[in-house]
């Protein structure tokens, strides 16, 4: 299984980016989707999440600006970034519980991260 993510890029403060991350391999079921960031120096922290039923959680910090989504049927989760500030500025990593096969329990995966750049 892999995850991989997509999107990043250099945008001006108040400007907006959509990020994406596709599972792909051996998945029977995906249950929570996710974005975590890390800015350098810094630990990585939590974005957004988003159930298989399509219940989200966001971080207070990109409450209002953040919306993430999926795409079941593609095994994709999307982060829609507006109004972007440059403490948003990061790697951000795609995050997501799978099971493989029906008898096994869910594994956690990790994306190869994508970088964003707000300029001020």
């Amino acid at each position: 299984v892999q995850l991989q993510a997509s999107g990043g890029g250099l945008v001006q403060a108040g400007g907006s980016l959509r990020l994406s991350c596709a599972a792909s391999g051996s998945i029977f079921s995906i249950r929570t989707m996710a974005w975590y960031r890390q800015a350098p120096g810094n630990q990585r922290e939590f974005v957004a999440l988003i159930l298989s039923g399509g219940g989200t959680n966001y971080a207070d910090s990109v409450k209002g600006r953040f919306t993430i989504s999926r795409d079941n049927a593609k095994n994709t989760v999307y982060l829609q970034m507006n109004s972007l500030k440059p403490e948003d500025t990061a790697v951000y990593y795609c995050h997501a519980q799978i099971q493989r096969v029906v008898i096994t329990s869910y594994e956690h995966y990790w994306g190869q991260g994508t970088l964003v750049t707000v300029s001020s």
